[in-house]
């Protein structure tokens, strides 16, 4: 027996308050909140709407704020991968690099 399985594309994206919204090609709306992509939830409106649909509708990119996601993760409900930079101890208080 075989199985077709197409890729989930991207046609559109959109926010609200808390939410990146990303239309799929098949008619789902996929909402995702904006917690999982830091970058996204502390970017201004104007840098939200500038996006590109890339790779045939499989990834979003912003070139302001340097994110990339995949399609294919937002479905899996995985979100932002990016490890924060080291934290070191100092004087008893945890200081992070990525104030």
């Amino acid at each position: 027996m075989s199985i077709l399985v197409n890729e989930p594309t991207a046609e559109n994206v959109s926010f609200d308050a808390n939410n990146l919204w990303v239309t799929l090609a098949d008619g789902r709306k996929l909402g995702v909140p904006l917690a999982y992509f830091p970058r996204l939830l502390h970017a201004t409106p104007q840098q939200r709407r500038q996006y590109v649909i890339s790779g045939g509708g499989t990834g979003l990119h912003w070139e302001d704020i340097d994110e990339n996601i995949s399609v294919k993760s937002l479905i899996l409900g995985i979100g932002d991968m990016t490890k924060p930079k080291k934290v070191r101890q100092s004087r008893g208080r945890k200081i992070s690099a990525r104030q």
